[in-house]
């Protein structure tokens, strides 16, 4: 008997999506924990290996973005197929999702090894940085594959339904990385004196012990594993339905830090207090989406099991329930922001250019909060209803329609608080066509259920892909 279940089949849309949301607070939360604790540890080195470290971060976030959108195209199939209740399928897919995974990961590892310098080079790293940032990425590329794989197992344990032992375990990794630090950093308890090395093996290591713990789960309780010789046609046509939802993830994923770099960038242009303000704000604007970004970690997956399952009616509920919920915390944030707006700036400087700067950002960007989080939830609308080329469609016309555009507007008339207004336009704009697209697309799936003429969802885009092969 198969221990999976369809478990966002049923039940409540509100319910579920309140109590999945608030499991998965713990991991939002832990998230950044590994840079947070590794950041705090190597500072401790000095200047240079916190310089050294600084410079790792852009490629860190680069490589991670290719492996959350290789996560989503393999959890969101496997999301579809547990919705029909077709756990062969389903254990195929997780089985041909990790192998292709850990296959891209083993070489993007390696051809990230042997460009260090190469790479680097072409941040601006120094001769004196460059060994420090040698010796931590060489061991960051190699081990990188348990990230990749504990980030999808994660996924696949978030598509059963089984947000709570997701959490734990990206909670428990943090907790375990913070742990090890100093331990591997400087030396302590017996371990050999590493520096900064200590901070990347210390990553690796939680990463590989939190991998072993998910796929013991995977196979044991929910026997998601298989690891029978494939035949290459078997192989191939599940690695094809991951990669079909991954690529278009990966590209939407990627627009975001690249459309922030070229933000901050146009920032630079108005002096370093601006972007030392910018920055800080956006440090303090993350925690406006802590709350929602943990309710959307189970969107997809319970967009995708409904779809799965033909529940149309059950995808319009749940479109209802968390737009509406976006919106109204979203507002809830620019209020509370706007209030804050006087208080929390000299928490973080005393220039009082740097505080009116990020007393103006908050008080117009915050109010955009609520479209920006609707827009990113279309986006997981559209991917858990097999359509993420739309998804990547929807983050292009933010990013590269309607952000980049409309600062370099502000740019060309010189004005601080133009760019703020771009920012803010960008998200309304985006997130209302978002909703828009998003809305007539469920009442679509929902009249065409009704006259009979839709067709049950395998993967209808890839007609000659048949999974059942045994």
């Amino acid at each position: 008997m198969n221990n999976t279940r369809g478990s966002y089949t049923t039940g409540s849309i509100g319910g579920t999506m309140l109590k999945t949301g608030a499991a998965m607070i713990p991991a939002t939360l832990a998230i950044s924990g590994y840079n947070i604790a590794n950041t705090f540890f190597v500072a401790k080195l000095g200047t240079l290996p916190l310089a050294a470290m600084g410079f790792t971060f852009p490629m860190v976030m680069l490589i991670g973005c290719v492996y959350r959108g290789l996560g989503i195209g393999a959890m969101t199939p496997l999301a579809h197929a547990l919705g029909r209740k077709n756990y062969v399928k389903a254990a195929k897919l997780v089985s041909a999702g990790l192998l292709l995974i850990v296959a891209l990961s083993a070489a993007i590892g390696v051809a990230g090894y042997f460009s260090i310098d190469w790479t680097f080079r072409h941040f601006g790293v120094s001769n004196e940085v460059m060994p420090m940032v040698r010796d931590y990425m060489s061991i960051w590329y190699l081990g990188s594959i348990t990230g990749a794989v504990s980030m999808t197992c994660n996924d696949f344990m978030i598509a059963t339904g089984s947000t709570k032992t997701a959490s734990s375990m990206m909670l428990g990794g943090m907790l375990l990385n913070a742990a090890l630090d100093p331990l591997c950093i400087f030396g302590l308890a017996g371990f050999p004196v590493m520096g900064i090395k200590g901070a990347a093996a210390a990553t690796i290591f939680s990463q590989a012990v939190v991998c072993i713990v998910l796929f013991l789960l995977l196979h044991y309780r929910h026997h998601l594993l298989n690891w029978k010789i494939f035949k290459w046609r078997l192989l191939k046509n599940s690695w094809m339905v991951v990669l079909r939802v991954a690529f278009p993830s990966i590209i939407g994923i990627l627009l975001m830090p690249i459309g922030n770099g070229i933000v901050t960038r146009i920032v630079a242009d108005f002096g370093d207090d601006a972007v030392a303000a910018c920055a800080a704000a956006g440090r303090m604007e993350v925690l406006a989406f802590i709350v929602p970004m943990a309710l959307g970690v189970s969107l997809m997956p319970m967009v995708a099991q409904n779809f799965g399952a033909r529940q149309y009616e059950r995808i319009n509920e749940c479109r209802r329930f968390s737009m509406r919920f976006a919106g109204f915390f979203g507002l809830f944030m620019a209020v509370v922001y706007m209030i804050g707006a006087k208080y929390l700036p000299p928490l973080f400087s005393s220039d009082p250019r740097v505080i009116t700067i990020m007393t103006q950002y908050l008080l117009i960007i915050s109010w955009g909060f609520g479209m920006m989080e609707i827009h990113r939830y279309c986006g997981f609308f559209y991917t858990g209803c097999n359509r993420p080329a739309v998804a990547a469609w929807l983050n292009t016309l933010r990013i590269v329609g309607m952000l980049v555009p409309l600062s370099l507007i502000a740019l060309y008339f010189h004005s601080l608080t133009g760019l703020f207004v771009a920012r803010l336009a960008a998200d309304v704009i985006a997130g209302a066509i978002g909703l828009w697209l998003v809305s007539r697309m469920t009442r679509k799936l929902l009249r065409e259920k009704t006259s009979g003429s839709v067709k049950p969802c395998v993967e209808p885009e890839l007609k000659t892909v048949s999974l059942d092969v045994e």
